[in-house]
């Protein structure tokens, strides 16, 4: 019975010494967020931003073409499509100064003609076409925008 005490207190001493991995402590969202210094809060481009100000009205455009309601005047913040800045620069090009202009005809033609609908969706066609080759994203919102 004392050789089982001592090999009992042997193997005891023996894994009792070993050094124990320390505890992570759990860390609050707050201190990941700190030491993430790579952490960038995103920021829209003004080409970015304009769109979805443009998206924001025509959803409400449409709504007053659904209505027969009065239409208003032409955005003139719309044409700081040829100026605003892109996300990528270098996606203004020939074809993206073609369908901005496109864009702004589609959609000051909708104030000025009697069918307002089909006008309204020629616009919303023009946007998809641009979308097509640039930038493909938004496209399923932008089919919402079609009036049926």
């Amino acid at each position: 019975m004392k050789k089982a005490a001592l090999i009992f207190l042997g193997l005891f001493l023996t894994f009792s010494c070993k050094e124990k991995a320390p505890v992570e402590q759990p860390r609050t969202i707050a201190e990941d967020t700190l030491n993430k210094s790579a952490f960038k809060m995103y920021e829209m481009s003004e080409m970015a931003s304009l769109m979805e100000q443009m998206y924001a009205y025509n959803t409400q455009l449409k709504e007053r073409v659904l209505n027969n309601e009065d239409l208003g005047s032409y955005p003139q913040k719309f044409d700081k499509l040829h100026s605003a800045i892109l996300t990528e620069a270098s996606d203004r090009d020939a074809f993206f100064n073609e369908q901005a202009y496109k864009f702004i005809a589609a959609q000051k033609a909708i104030y000025e003609v009697d069918e307002p609908k089909k006008q309204f969706n020629q616009m919303v066609n023009q946007c998809l076409e641009c979308h097509a080759k640039k930038c493909g994203g938004p496209i399923p919102r932008i089919k919402k925008l079609i009036i049926p």
